[in-house]
């Protein structure tokens, strides 16, 4: 029997998906419930499973094709397993890939291609072979095709200077959505930047102190982005016109703090709203975090996870930032970037001495942020970090 395979709805608001990597090809026979293909929206990724076990006849929409929500994309013959197959196998492709530890089997020995490198192979034309896997396991990860790459580069350009090239790849739709939006927040908004630096003295000596129980108990490290986040609510507390929102002619404010964390995911930059953040623990928070980022890598965060929020907090720090001029996401009205902690000389009761410091940036609406509050907000947020017992005795 023929089963449709057809774009499943993901939101009122989504008429439109972009086809990502197809996990299989015409003619593999794939179990039910594994994965078939990637389909990306504006906002996130999702996989779409085989309601049956059987047969792939015909894939009707190729990588990078767009489609409608409901439009055929490929069609299954449904039968029981051939022969060779294990029957409580999964097919190639992501759900080999969860059952293995991640990664998709290759053709090339023991080598198993993980889906972004899988996706990196696709748009350079090149095969898993031709690249020297580091992963754990064996594993091709992304970095191993652009090095290989690279050094493709390199040879062709030392033997007599190869052909110069351009490559086009289509702009997914997540990644024209961020375009869309960064332009829309820079065009309709009054932006602003204000800056300050902290020292990371206390927080470091606490992580330090409290790392080994917090880690045993809680199974997790205790990061620095838990103690932002609680700085961040205390901040909001005092001075709430930093998350509040226009509509209209109407100013919203809120007695909840949403807080959104930007990840960089595998398919771009995303923002997950850790909700009511004003009610959760550091562990709560830092859990919450690396779920999402682990999430994130594998195009797994759902739409529900990304709407809303009442605020941003962006950590450039991690890829080695110094400063920078952090964009509000729209329609909130702030965004704190964190930056990367420097060993910095600073007059401390007329010594100089050394400390870890971290500039810490606060752009805002203007529309709706006066600069006296912005200034206060981003300073509260210094007194916090900087003697974080504040947060505990709440003064």
């Amino acid at each position: 029997m023929s089963t449709e395979i057809r774009v499943p709805a993901v939101g009122e608001s989504i008429s439109e998906v972009f086809i990502g990597e197809w996990y299989v090809n015409e003619g593999e026979w794939v179990d039910v419930d594994s994965n078939l293909v990637g389909l990306e929206t504006d906002k996130a990724t999702f996989d779409v499973p085989a309601p049956a076990a059987g047969t792939i006849t015909k894939v009707l929409k190729q990588a990078g094709d767009s489609a409608d929500v409901g439009e055929l994309i490929a069609e299954l013959e449904e039968g029981s397993a051939p022969d060779g197959h294990d029957a409580g196998g999964q097919a190639r492709g992501k759900s080999e890939a969860s059952s293995s530890g991640g990664g998709a089997s290759s053709s090339d020995g023991d080598v198993r291609v993980m889906p972004a490198a899988q996706r990196e192979l696709s748009q350079r034309g090149m095969q898993a072979g031709d690249v020297r896997a580091t992963g754990p396991g064996g594993r091709l990860l992304k970095e191993d095709v652009m090095r290989g790459a690279a050094a493709g580069r390199a040879s062709s350009n030392g033997a007599g200077g190869g052909p110069r090239e351009e490559r086009r790849v289509r702009m997914s739709p997540i990644r024209q959505t961020i375009a869309r939006r960064l332009v829309e927040a820079q065009q309709t908004a009054a932006l602003l930047t204000t800056f300050n630096e902290c020292d990371m003295s206390a927080v470091m000596s606490l992580r330090k102190q409290y790392q080994d129980e917090f880690t045993k108990k809680y199974s997790i490290k205790l990061g620095f982005m838990s103690f932002f986040v609680r700085a961040v609510v205390d901040a909001l507390n005092e001075y709430p016109q930093v998350g509040a929102q226009i509509e209209g002619d109407e100013l919203v404010h809120r007695n909840y703090c949403d807080i959104g964390i930007a990840i960089g995911g595998g398919k771009g930059l995303v923002v997950p709203v850790l909700r009511n953040a004003e009610r959760m623990s550091f562990a709560e928070i830092e859990l919450a975090i690396a779920e999402y980022a682990e999430r994130a890598q594998q195009n797994k965060i759902s739409l529900e996870e990304l709407e809303g929020g009442t605020f941003t907090i962006s950590n450039g720090g991690i890829y080695g930032s110094l400063l920078s001029t952090p964009i509000v996401n729209p329609p909130q009205s702030g965004v704190l970037g964190m930056h990367s902690i420097q060993d910095r000389p600073v007059a401390i009761n007329g010594e100089v001495v050394i400390r870890p410091m971290m500039y810490l940036a606060l752009s805002y609406d203007h529309r709706v942020v006066d600069g006296k509050e912005a200034v206060t907000f981003l300073r509260r947020i210094k007194q916090v970090i900087e003697d974080p017992t504040r947060l505990f005795l709440e003064v």
